[in-house]
């Protein structure tokens, strides 16, 4: 998508009235970041990594003290901790695995990555009567671990392991996804793939599911019919690279539930649509609008295994969508029930389809008043929408890292929303709608404001007040004729 050089950052819209007003927390370059509705720093954990941040009641923050070294893995947190309000270390997890790494002295470290729970919260997010635990309790926690499986490649695997670890620090609880290679729908075409080429990043490994969401289903109504694959234990995922969300039975290990790899298996997945890299699949809990039904960001991008074809070569990530949806739908019948996508956005789906669109990271919060908290990660976006798609808040992360000396990025992993009472050291503070700036007439200093700044010709026989858009005709209903598609209003009403 086109994108201007520049452009303002922090808070750019808040209706007040409208929103679920909070504090949002979320992982910038400069540490763990917790700031108000006005986009006012209430407080950073300098330095503490995020993958991601959360934050529990009474002020407490998840975070990492570190990463392992890039050239020897790949994306390995050196542990994960809770903090307190003044920084203090409170709880610390660092002994998923012994590890050597050359110049270095042998020690135990974590290997988290992407996703974490505590005991207590099945999404780690606020829910009436469902708040993580602070002071003891599990953890669950996804963590990489490197592996030989003959099954699905004769090149070495960056596995996904979830483990479930006491507030002691012992594991009692494994799960890792090569041990179900079977059970995860992989057609012979995606096997051959695989096989040949399992996600390799290099010598590291192939990261070949890339599992970056793990959440309790917890309390739900399918279970409470008697539909024992949504046990309140279970535990939910998606893998980016392979285009899965699967249900895992806590008790047996098995998938119990899934959709994907292959769209086209059945009506009912071919109506859903390809959901491809996706991010953040979970459960929508109990007590919150929506609660029952699957919440995740569908990225687009590229994933997944399978034949090649003309946008894939060798079959590697074969399958391609150039914008992002965030889907609510059924579990069971797998119908949508909401969606935020470019058009609800009010962009046209075939022309300006880039102008809401992640290929990497990105998340979706369910909030109180049936809100959604939206990180569009790849360009720094967290904004929040209503039922009715409504923007009511929108902020853009300031916070840069450059890359090699020329790349700038400002992405945000993911930002979580949480009640002003999860932080009692601080005041509620004064809230103040921000009004939309009006952008036609933003100007910069020095720049011209445009309109009515020049001579105006009326052309013998041109209706001088028509508003024209290139290539699309004078209609002004219907159809349009872009170059890509030719667009009716019946046709995006039926969308």
């Amino acid at each position: 998508m086109g994108h201007p050089t520049i452009y303002p950052t922090g808070v750019t819209y808040y209706n007040k009235e409208k929103a679920f007003n909070g504090y949002t927390i979320y992982p910038s370059v400069k540490g763990a970041l917790l700031i108000d509705m006005n986009g006012n720093e209430v407080q950073l954990w300098a330095g503490l990594g995020g993958f991601p941040n959360k934050i529990l009641p009474g002020g407490f923050v998840f975070g990492t003290t570190g990463a392992r070294e890039s050239k020897y893995a790949f994306q390995d947190e050196n542990d994960l901790v809770q903090v307190d309000w003044e920084g203090n270390i409170v709880w610390k997890f660092d002994k998923t695995e012994l590890i050597a790494d050359p110049g270095s002295e042998p020690k135990y470290i974590a290997r988290q990555h992407h996703d974490f729970q505590r005991e207590g919260s099945s999404t780690g997010y606020y829910a009436p009567n469902s708040e993580p635990y602070t002071d003891h309790g599990n953890t669950l926690i996804l963590t990489h671990e490197n592996i030989y499986n003959h099954d699905i490649s004769d090149k070495r695997l960056i596995d996904d392991k979830i483990i479930e670890v006491t507030w002691e620090g012992e594991i009692v609880w494994t799960w890792k996804a090569n041990e179900h290679f079977q059970e995860l729908g992989f057609d012979e075409n995606a096997k051959n793939v695989l096989f040949r080429d399992p996600g390799l990043r290099g010598d590291l490994g192939g990261d070949w599911m890339h599992i970056n969401s793990i959440s309790i289903l917890g309390p739900n109504k399918w279970y409470e019919s008697v539909d024992e694959r949504f046990h309140p234990d279970n535990i939910i995922f998606d893998a980016r690279n392979s285009n899965i969300l699967a249900i895992i039975s806590k008790k047996t290990g098995e998938i119990v539930w899934r959709i994907g790899p292959d769209f086209n298996e059945s009506e009912a997945t071919k109506k859903l649509g390809w959901i491809i890299g996706q991010h953040h699949l979970h459960m929508i809990p109990k007590g919150l609008p929506g609660e029952g039904d699957l919440l995740v960001y569908d990225n687009g991008g590229a994933g997944g295994y399978g034949a090649p074809n003309p946008t894939s070569t060798y079959g590697i990530d074969n399958a391609k969508r150039d914008y992002s949806r965030v889907l609510q739908f059924n579990p069971v019948t797998l119908e949508i029930t909401w969606q935020y996508t470019p058009q609800e956005a009010g962009a046209i789906l075939f022309t300006d389809g880039s102008k809401f669109y992640s290929p990497y990271i990105s998340s979706a919060q369910r909030l109180p008043n049936g809100n959604t908290l939206i990180t569009e990660g790849s360009d720094g976006r967290v904004f929040e929408v209503t039922p009715e798609h409504e923007t009511v808040w929108e902020f853009i992360n300031p916070y840069y890292r450059t890359f090699f000396g020329r790349f700038n990025n400002n992405m945000v992993y993911r930002a979580y929303r949480v009640p002003y009472e999860w932080i009692p050291q601080l005041d509620k503070p004064v809230e103040t709608s921000i009004e939309k700036i009006e952008v036609s007439t933003f100007r910069v200093p020095g720049a011209s404001i445009g309109e009515g700044t020049g001579k105006v010709t009326v052309v013998e026989g041109v209706d001088p007040n028509k508003k024209v858009t290139t290539g699309t005709g004078d209609d002004k209903d219907e159809p349009l004729n872009f170059c890509t598609a030719t667009v009716t209003k019946d046709s995006l009403e039926k969308e």
